[in-house]
């Protein structure tokens, strides 16, 4: 089975340039093929006509590495929940539907070009938390640290986040607490990463409100939209090894 799509794209040369839509009719696509499949396919139709390609940011297309972020429909990863752009087919869509695609939009995330922009602002998030010092050595025996499930569940639902940048992009205040909590909350619960706990929590929170992010309203929007459901249950969490950390 096969749909027609128009399709309204922002185009945009750098950062420093203005930007605008432009619309491009998609017909006899097949429901099956993915959203990027579909870009590639535009692509190729551009490129015969001698016309720019769209560029658009994607790498392993399993809904893993979190580099595939667009903002569909108004949504970031589209009108699903729990999926990634890679991961959203064209049967989610009707025939003869207008679909407007959009970068994320974030002070703290320049357009590069197109669809792609710089999310190197989250790496920086990242590294501001440094090391952990915990010795690891070669592989642990499984029952050298003892974890509880509960423990362990908690750590992995924050783990989970692939820095995609989501929750930024849907923010009205353009914030990245959910992802700075994500990453702070699975080292903060686990035994591994006592050492740096109190260093770690401020000095990241310190590089986000650097970095043109914006503050935490609770709106819930980062949560909806988030590919991997991450709750900001760890947004309070990060609260409290602030404060702690600050009165410590």
């Amino acid at each position: 089975m096969t749909i027609n799509v128009k399709l309204k794209i922002w185009r945009q040369k750098n950062a420093q340039t203005k930007g605008k839509f432009e619309t491009y009719v998609m017909e006899n696509i097949n429901i099956h093929l993915s959203f990027l499949e579909l870009l590639d396919e535009l692509n190729e139709k551009l490129i015969k006509n001698d016309e720019i390609p769209i560029s658009f940011s994607h790498d392993c297309r399993e809904g893993i590495c979190g580099t595939c972020g667009l903002f569909i429909n108004g949504r970031a990863h589209g009108h699903l929940r729990g999926v990634t752009t890679c991961q959203l087919h064209m049967q989610m869509f009707k025939d003869g539907e207008t679909i407007v695609i959009e970068p994320w939009r974030a002070r703290a995330f320049p357009v590069i070009k197109d669809l792609v922009v710089d999310r190197s602002a989250l790496d920086k998030i990242i590294q501001a938390g440094g090391y952990m010092s915990a010795n690891v050595g070669g592989a642990a025996d499984a029952d050298a640290i003892f974890i509880t499930k509960g423990i362990a569940d908690n750590a992995f639902a924050a783990a989970k986040c692939i820095g995609c940048g989501a929750c930024v992009a849907t923010c009205k205040n353009a914030s990245a607490m959910l992802f700075t909590a994500a990453k702070v909350s699975h080292l903060a619960i686990l035994p591994q990463g006592q050492c740096e706990r109190m260093r770690r929590v401020r000095k990241m929170v310190d590089e986000m409100d650097r970095n043109s992010f914006g503050n935490c309203t609770n709106t819930y929007a980062c949560e909806m939209d988030c590919p991997k459901n991450i709750s900001i249950a760890h947004i309070a969490r990060m609260n409290r090894e602030y404060l702690r950390s600050v009165l410590t």
